[in-house]
């Protein structure tokens, strides 16, 4: 017979990630998530707890079709669950996003806009938004994705009418409504340097030059196992935006491979996973990790990237796979083994977990000193389990 002692005990025994984060000196680990995903009971247990997850970012009910889907017309409910619940559970949120080419109403592409009164929407749009999410907002993404991966704009409805001054009107305007939010410009490949990293970090220096208040950049990091920048790479890229006084942080970090997964393929996806939250740990000035949801029963990669998947942290069970404990090792800089043979028989975790190599920092001696605690852990619980039993 099985004591209630050890479903008390064994899931501290590895830790957890946002408090992990936070020994290490980040600001958070958090998650994506999308209302109706929180109908899910269980789903919903593992999203609120705050020691896995000090941080939510909310999918889509924050962008610019779910906010105003006809002019003038704005609607925070699905919106005011996500913020409503980050409050419940005492954690920060990334509001997403207010900018974006894409999950637009129709009434914004289609209208025939001179540059005043496409101004006066965006304008319009954004003060209102922020204005009704003031204070409970850590961070806005004011614009999302604003570049091609050759380093161009896009040359969406927002660029054709205004060129790249919609991008200060979006920032000025996000900056009068909440001057106490972290201001960011949030995209996708530009985890390496090359053309659009360069095209990024130019958005910084021209807001910066004009006086425009930008605080951060986000570097969404949705990557194929095998594809992820190394530390050094990392520490490369990141810290030329640092460089220029913003702070960086990891906003949409999911790591797919091709289906059915291989064992080398969830090995590598650890080692992947861990390499990416020891390169924000080892960056000064990079603030935290989001996963793009956390489990990959609601992740957005088989639908978008067809023949992949199994790209979360968490398997369709809510059970935690080798990539949890790789994002884990990562933010400990030591790192616990995961348990042998798995949490659910579907994976075996064997002995994956490496140590990433880092500057030895607070955040360094801290991970040390977290491993060495629950690799302690282990046999003072099994002491105590056996004793019970």
């Amino acid at each position: 017979m099985y004591s209630p002692f050890l479903f008390v005990f064994l899931p501290f025994a590895y830790g957890q990630l946002h408090t992990a984060a936070k020994n290490a000196g980040l600001l958070f680990f958090g998650t994506a998530t999308d209302n109706p995903e929180l109908t899910d009971s269980a789903y919903l247990a593992k999203l609120s707890d705050s020691t896995q997850f000090g941080q939510i970012t909310p999918g889509n009910s924050m962008k610019w079709d779910a906010i105003e889907p006809g002019p003038g017309n704005f609607t925070f409910a699905a919106g005011d669950v996500i913020a409503n619940l980050a409050k419940k559970n005492n954690q920060l949120i990334r509001c997403h996003n207010l900018v974006w080419h894409q999950q637009l109403p129709s009434w914004v592409t289609s209208t025939a806009w001179t540059p005043a009164t496409l101004t006066a929407a965006l304008q319009l749009h954004v003060t209102t938004e922020v204005t009704h999410y003031k204070g409970q907002c850590y961070s806005w993404d004011v614009v999302n994705e604003a570049l091609n991966d050759n380093g161009t704009f896009r040359n969406d409805i927002f660029f054709s009418t205004l060129g790249e001054d919609y991008i200060k009107i979006a920032f000025d305007a996000a900056a009068a409504a909440d001057p106490d939010a972290k201001l960011y410009y949030n995209d996708f490949n530009t985890e390496f340097p090359g053309a659009k990293s360069t095209a990024a970090l130019n958005i910084v220096k021209a807001l910066k030059a004009a006086g425009t208040k930008i605080d951060g950049v986000g570097f969404q990091s949705h990557f194929l196992v095998g594809s992820t920048p190394s530390i050094a790479t990392q520490m490369k890229n990141m810290g030329t935006f640092t460089a220029l006084g913003v702070e960086v942080a990891v906003t949409e970090l999911d790591i797919r491979m091709p289906l059915p997964p291989t064992q080398a393929n969830v090995a590598q996806q650890q080692t992947d996973y861990q390499t990416v939250t020891a390169g924000c740990l080892t960056l000064k000035g990079c603030i935290g990790v989001t996963v793009w949801d956390f489990d990959d029963a609601f992740s957005w990669v088989p639908s978008t990237f067809p023949g992949t998947g199994s790209a979360c942290i968490l398997d369709d069970n809510l059970n935690e796979k080798p990539a949890y404990f790789g994002a884990l090792a990562g933010l400990t800089g030591t790192g616990p083994q995961p348990p042998q043979n798995g949490t659910n028989g579907t994976y075996s975790f064997g002995n994956n977990v490496t140590t990433a190599t880092a500057k030895p920092t607070k955040a360094t001696f801290v991970g040390e000193a977290s491993g060495l605690v629950s690799n302690l852990i282990w046999p003072v619980m099994m002491v105590v389990v056996l004793a019970v039993l």
